[in-house]
Parts: structure tokens; sequence; C-alpha cells
């Protein structure tokens, strides 16, 4: 099988999983802007070849290193590159090169657009907030007299939190309005509560061979306010949010994927959405979670996501065996601008037996995942709850 990889370097847990692909026979294929030289010896070992690009927006380049790969290797089977920023031109290259697996072009706006995810969301009948595709000033403040303030609005293709920003009244709409950016925005109706994430690998079937959830508060507050972090990872899901993160699945037919969706687990009552309790769905990123959420999945779960998602690739199944152990994995993470009560030597000392890891961040990701983190396991809410308020007190 040859596997095209795009930017295997970045995000860092890519080496795993080019790792583990390699392990089962896999002709990895790396295409990247970061000189060979640079990468780190195991990521060299996983990738069968690496094609250096002065850079990957150059869709060119890219379209010739793949005819490269096919010349020499034969077929392509998969391109991937596990990161939302690049889901266009992986379509792309899957609709010039006739690639079978993944998206190709014609299917892409729904998976990497918030007007088109609301789209497939209303469609199959999935709680999910109101939506306002931004236009003119007087069409934004009839729907913020709609839905009500607070509202959300954010770039119709982005990524992450980036570019998002909750107006609180019309004074900041109109603000907002003045500042407007060329690019297409949306404009959503705020619902409260803590985001609750359905992360899965999932097979041909749109089954899913791993399941795992993660719930935090939402970034664009972390973000916006300059919070420092702190969120866990655990294998026991909720039933309903379980059943809508299949259901979405489906809707999508994200088949043969590592799928992460993002829901807010909602405080109160919504007319045509649920009541307090229920779960209504934001987003959905086809592609694992980012930062350290895939080493918490392995912790929490005593299990290798990397490999799972290998296997699904490789046999369309789970060959792993059961998850192990579970517990809850937290993740605190310190930013700068902040006074601790806590030295790192003194967080080191007290958890030293719970900490499965801890290292800075890299700069890019310091405003919504923070500079410096500490991965730990506990197997009880309270232990955990005590980590958080010792480190970020």
């Amino acid at each position: 099988m040859n596997y095209v990889f795009i930017s295997p370097a970045y995000p860092v847990t890519c080496t795993h999983f080019c790792d583990r692909l390699h392990g089962l026979g896999v002709t990895v294929l790396g295409i990247g802007d970061v000189p060979y030289d640079a990468l780190d010896g195991q990521l060299k070992g996983a990738l069968t070849e690496y094609y250096f690009v002065e850079s990957l927006e150059n869709y060119d380049q890219v379209y010739r290193a793949v005819a490269f790969f096919i010349h020499k290797y034969g077929r392509i089977d998969w391109v991937e590159s596990l990161n939302e920023y690049w889901l266009p031109m992986e379509a792309r290259l899957r609709t010039d090169f006739n690639i079978a697996s993944g998206t190709r072009e014609d299917g892409i706006a729904e998976l990497v657009t918030k007007a088109g995810m609301k789209k497939v969301f209303l469609e199959a009948g999935i709680p999910t907030a109101r939506q306002h595709l931004v236009s003119d000033v007087e069409a934004g403040r009839a729907f913020a007299a709609q839905v009500g303030y607070p509202v959300i609005v954010k770039p119709d293709r982005g990524v992450g939190a980036n570019g998002a920003r909750k107006l609180h009244s019309e004074a900041e709409l109109l603000d907002f309005y003045r500042e407007l950016p060329d690019e297409p925005y949306v404009m959503e109706e705020f619902l409260d509560g803590d985001i609750c994430t359905y992360d899965a690998v999932i097979d041909s079937r749109c089954e899913p061979l791993f399941e795992s959830m993660c719930t935090y508060a939402p970034v664009i507050d972390t973000v916006q306010n300059d919070e420092n972090i702190h969120f866990y990872t655990t294998a026991d899901i909720p039933s309903r949010l379980r059943e809508l993160g299949r259901k979405t699945v489906k809707a999508f037919g994200a088949g043969r994927r590592f799928v992460h969706f993002e829901f807010i687990h909602i405080t109160r009552d919504y007319e045509g959405i649920g009541s307090a309790g229920d779960y209504a769905v934001m987003e959905v990123n086809m592609r694992p979670a980012g930062g350290h959420d895939p080493d918490m999945m392995n912790y929490a779960q005593s299990i290798d996501v990397f490999r799972i998602y290998a296997e699904m690739v490789t046999e369309d199944r789970r060959l792993s065996p059961a998850s192990g152990e579970h517990c809850l994995c937290a993740y605190a993470a310190r930013k700068d601008g902040h006074t601790f009560l806590h030295s790192h030597e003194e967080i080191m000392q007290r958890y030293a037996g719970d900490i499965v890891l801890q290292e800075e961040m890299p700069p890019i990701d310091w405003p919504s995942m923070g500079r410096y983190v500490y991965l730990a396991r506990f197997k009880e809410k309270a232990e955990m709850d005590a980590f958080f308020a010792f480190v970020l007190g």
C-alpha cells in the first residue's frame, strides 16, 4: 500500500501515525516544507521517501511530488495530512490523481465550511445552534435580535478558534462590522455549556473501532480572555453523546477516518435544540484531535490509537486488543503573564507519580493550548480537580 502523507512533521503526532503505518508494511511517502535534515529520527525511519517542497501552499509543487511518487512506486492508495488546514488540497489531489480513498473536491465544502456543516446537521436532525451567513449589518442585527446576545462570529472556513469572537452587545456587533474581514464569516447563536468531543477511528462501514471523549471549557473564552487551559479525556462517554457522535459520522459518510466532533453540553433549555443536559453539535473535524489529545487517549485507555488508525487503513478493522485500565487523563497548561502559587519544582514533587508528560508547547499553540503543559493520570475526578487547582492556582 502506498500512502502519501502531507506535512508529516507537523503536528508532531503525525510522526507516530507514520511510524505505525510503516510498522504494518505501508510504504509511507512524505511531502513537506520542512527540510529532510530537520526531521526527527523516528519520522525519518518511518518514511520510505520524503519529497521536500518550498511551500505546501504551492499546489503545483505538491502535484509534481505526487506525480513523482506514482512514477516511482505506482498507484497511490491513500493521501492524508490528518490536518484540517490541508483538507481541500487533499481533496484536489484525490480528484486529480483518481485516488479512491477519502473525500474529493465535490464533497469538500461540507467538511471545511461552517455553513456546509450546518446544512448536514439540520438535514440529519442533529441538534445544533442557529446560524447566519454574515452579510450586512442590518441582517446581523436581525439575527442577534432573534437569538439574543451573546453571539459568536467566526470564519466560515477556519481552524480551531482562530478569528472567532464573542459579541455581547449591539455596540460590539457594530465594531465587528466596521472591521469586517474580507473572508466569509458566520454568526451563530451562543449556547451555554462546556465542550464535549466525540473522538473515534471509523471503518469503511461508518462504525467505530475506537471511541473517546474530551471535555473542556469553550476555547474561544480561553483565547479571548487569556485564560489558562485545563481539560481531560475519558473513555466513559455518556450514551446520548455516543449516539449523536455515531449519527454524525453516518450523516457525513465519514468512513475510514479518525474524527474529532465538537458538541456543547448545554446547561439550560434552548427552543428547538434541547433541554439542560442535552448535547448540540458545534462542528466536525475530519482528522484527529490536535496537540497531545491522541496521547491522552492512549493514557486514558492504555491503548495505542496510532496503531488502531494504521490497522483501519491496512485492514479496515481493529486488531489491537481491547482497552486496558481506564482512567482520566488531565491536561493543565500555564500561559505567560500569569502568577502561580506553586513552582514547577513543587508540581513535580507533589505529582511525580501521576504526571506522564510535561513540556513546553510550540509557540504557535501558546494562545489556545498554553505554553507549558502537564499531563497526568487519575482514577477519581476529585483527585484530578485538585491537580488542576494546584497547577493553575
